[in-house]
């Protein structure tokens, strides 16, 4: 499935927003009303809500994270002297754990091992001096520095606060510009941290815990541990590296001009797909670009040779994200680009000259129709031999607010190009009853109900997803009676077979939040992401599981969880070649100059 890295920046982010439902949450079953969108919250008697206070404690919150941010930075670049500064002389704490244990195999190719406080560990001075259940925050920090020390290089080491409690004194500077704590706040916070890199031994290892502390804002500008108390603290190990990046080597590490910059100062990303252009049994790729079009041939030695000036495709209108097919049936594939304004549909000419060349023949096909086209794919909708192309079609966020969260209907309609066997589309999207208005942001075709007519599942981003029902001659939306109407941010959609039971699952990707389930937990203490809209908005990724009858089952608490932060495309491919497919999502965001910044 081709998918465009969309520059998603909500305005009201989802933290944001949920920030101003605590403001405006009134105790028992509420509605928010603003810009012509409407939520209605889930009823909460048992809880009485302080506005005011859980403002408070949220600008504390976001304060304490900011900081672990920098600390996260100082832990990857292993800057002992900076991650002092956030641990006070004394510390109640026992030992940090910093010799690995043996690895066990955990499962296929992943070993897995925890850690223990090494046998020599002694206290620079005795704990009656110190005082029982005390150590210093120097001998703390020595014991992670032994624990760093195990990883000859380090890609990534993060901090992230899953919860926090702040003392009724506890205060903030309110209308800060950034989130400040008074000094002297005192709280108490759950925090998951992982450090992820190569061991000793040039293995890929993932170490990952969380722990409770009482934290306290220090004069010195930081939030210290005042303790540190380990809930859990494991590591994953590759035994074998299954993917390297070798953009740069293999040709294809092209640089894009920064976003914001004159060269790309869009609203939207860009995506790439591949096919055999050439007819010669490699696998090609398709690039779309911020102002160019990039045609990447195999040199079947492990590389690619830019074609782009000799395939006609460098300065060809660019668009969102490209798609494969063979839309005239002449055996060599064509590209369609999905695309902000009017699609694009290049027709490769390899088959009839013996020359890889496109041809822009969006006009003349009748594909040149506008839309805020994000993505598009194909399949054979009225069975007739021929491919036809469904856009998803979005908004233009920032000019154009949603008028809901999570039912929204003011994006623009969705196209479907229906093939007329002879070269040219037909666009017939409301015809087919398929002209959705939800942002529509990616979708796949895939035959759910076993009739051998091809159905359409559409991932919407701030509307319900859409499990179209192909009658024939128009679709019909069960999503609903088929259990699949899923209101997260969705922004990628695949089928595939996850437990090899014969039949086709759903992964949809969608926005998971760390900071808005924190907050949520405070409104929402006694509910969850099946009984509350905005819990399901925060809480990422579903795998609906096909159970034979046309109906699916959500099974994304039972066999996982998929929070994947910024979630974006991805799906099904078995990863190890052992003949089960495992599921990948991309995730991220256009960042600014520091991780506060994105």
């Amino acid at each position: 499935m081709s998918h465009s890295n969309f520059y998603h920046i909500h305005t009201l982010s989802l933290t944001i927003l949920i920030c101003v439902l605590i403001l405006l949450t009134a105790i028992g079953a509420i509605e928010y009303r603003a810009s012509a969108q409407t939520i209605t919250l889930p009823t909460n008697k048992t809880q009485k809500v302080d506005h005011n206070r859980l403002e408070v404690i949220e600008e504390l919150s976001e304060s304490f994270a900011n900081d672990l941010l920098e600390l996260s930075l100082a832990a990857r670049d292993r800057d002992l002297q900076l991650m002092a500064e956030f641990f006070p002389a004394l510390i109640a704490a026992k030992p940090f754990p910093s010799r690995p244990t043996v690895i066990k195999n955990q499962v296929k190719w992943v070993g897995a091992h925890n850690w223990e406080t090494p046998e020599n560990f002694a206290l620079s001075v005795s704990n009656k001096a110190i005082g029982a259940g005390k150590i210093t925050g120097k001998t703390f920090l020595n014991n992670w520095a032994g624990f760093l020390a195990h990883f000859s290089e380090i890609e990534d080491a993060r901090f992230k606060v899953k919860e926090a409690n702040f003392d009724d004194s506890a205060k903030a500077v309110l209308g800060a510009e950034q989130p400040t704590a008074v000094i002297g706040a005192v709280g108490r916070s759950r925090v998951a941290f992982y450090v992820i890199g190569r061991d000793t031994e040039g293995k890929r290892e993932w170490a990952r815990g969380t722990f409770w502390a009482n934290v306290r804002a220090d004069k010195n500008k930081h939030w210290q541990f005042d303790s540190f108390e380990l809930v859990s603290f494991d590591s994953l190990v590759a035994e074998k590296d299954l993917f390297s990046e070798v953009a740069i080597p293999a040709g294809v590490g092209a640089t894009l001009p920064s976003f914001g910059t004159p060269e790309n100062s869009g609203f939207v990303w860009h995506g790439a797909a591949a096919g055999d252009f050439n007819n010669d049994n490699w696998i090609d790729l398709f690039v779309v670009g911020a102002n160019r079009n990039y045609l990447y041939l195999n040199n079947k030695k492990g590389g690619f040779r830019d074609a782009s000036d000799e395939g006609g495709v460098r300065i060809t209108s660019a668009g969102t994200a490209p798609l494969v097919l063979d839309y005239d049936n002449d055996g060599d594939v064509d590209v369609f680009i999905s695309s902000v304004g009017q699609q694009i549909l290049l027709r490769n000419t390899f088959k009839q000259t013996g020359r890889l060349e496109f041809d822009d023949v969006s006009l003349e096909s009748g594909v040149a129709k506008n839309a805020i086209g994000f993505s598009a794919v194909a399949g054979d909708v009225n069975g007739d031999g021929f491919l036809d192309v469904y856009v998803t079609s979005y908004n233009r966020y920032g000019q154009v607010t949603p008028d809901s969260w999570f039912k929204a209907t003011n994006g623009t309609p969705d196209l479907l190009f229906i093939s007329q066997r002879d070269g040219t589309f037909r666009e017939e999207a409301k015809k087919w009853g398929v002209d959705d208005k939800r942002w529509s942001y990616a979708a796949e075709f895939a035959d759910v109900n076993a009739d051998g007519k091809i159905d359409l599942y559409v991932a919407n981003d701030f509307g319900e997803k859409v499990l179209y029902i192909n009658k024939g001659d128009h679709f019909v939306d069960e999503a609903t009676e088929r259990g699949v109407l899923d209101p997260g941010n969705g922004m990628g959609v695949s089928f595939g077979d996850y437990n090899n039971d014969g039949r086709l699952d759903i992964h949809a990707s969608n926005m998971s939040s760390t900071a808005g389930n924190r907050i949520l937990s405070r409104l929402f203490p006694n509910s969850s992401a099946k009984d509350n809209v905005l819990k399901k908005l925060a809480a990422g990724n579903n795998l609906f599981e096909n159970t034979g009858d046309g109906k699916f089952k959500d099974v994304t608490a039972e066999v996982g969880g998929f929070g994947g932060g910024w979630a974006w495309g991805g799906g099904f491919i078995d990863f190890d070649n052992d003949g089960w497919e495992d599921i990948y999502t991309p995730n991220g965001f256009i960042s600014g100059k520091s991780m506060k910044d994105t």
